[in-house]
């Protein structure tokens, strides 16, 4: 919906997830820290879903995603009130926190990984949001004539999103499969109307 009703929060998205993938990539190799399930005994904590063995824990991609995503969001939809600004800066910080410490939760990242990925992804959130409003890079989301590129790419999700359904039904792919039919049929109509 927002590449149809608010397009600068896609084009501060892309910017950040680019600079997002890279310091996550980036600083997992640098730091090397083994994750819990490859240090730790484990009968000594709780390990949901698949164990991780690998050497790439700090910091937590799933709290840099989350808390740049929240970032951007939290800036586009920030109430004019102060009473419903401090109200909306809590409730952001709190999903976030769930979001990020669920990793810790199911034995794949210690809380500093999440603390740090957090930090992280508000400081590229931030670095989105500047690059979306200081370029043009991105100017091309707004255009109608690209909405087959969105179209298609919402196509193939719905694909890997009923694959993922088929191998493991958990409902946060029914849910994300809900949103991307809804978001393919509102841009396919919009471009159908020209």
């Amino acid at each position: 919906m927002f590449i149809i009703y608010a397009p600068k929060i896609w084009e501060s998205l892309f910017s950040a997830f680019i600079i997002s993938f890279l310091a996550s990539v980036l600083l997992k190799k640098m730091f090397a820290i083994p994750r819990p399930a490859a240090a730790l005994e484990h009968d000594s904590f709780v390990i949901i879903g698949r164990a991780l063995f690998g050497n790439n824990s700090m910091p937590s991609g799933h709290a840099i995603t989350v808390f740049t995503v929240l970032t951007i969001i939290f800036f586009a939809f920030t109430p004019q009130r102060s009473n419903y600004r401090i109200i909306w800066s809590l409730l952001t910080i709190v999903v976030g926190a769930i979001i990020g410490f669920a990793r810790v939760g199911v034995g794949a990242h210690y809380p500093l990984d999440v603390v740090i990925g957090g930090i992280l992804g508000y400081l590229i959130g931030l670095c989105g949001i500047y690059i979306s409003q200081k370029t043009k890079i991105w100017l091309w989301i707004n255009y109608r004539k690209n909405y087959p590129i969105f179209i298609l790419i919402f196509f193939l999700c719905c694909i890997l999103v009923i694959r993922k359904i088929l191998e493991e039904s958990l409902i946060i792919f029914y849910i994300a499969l809900i949103c991307l039919l809804f978001s393919l049929y509102k841009i396919t109509s919009l471009y159908a109307k020209k």
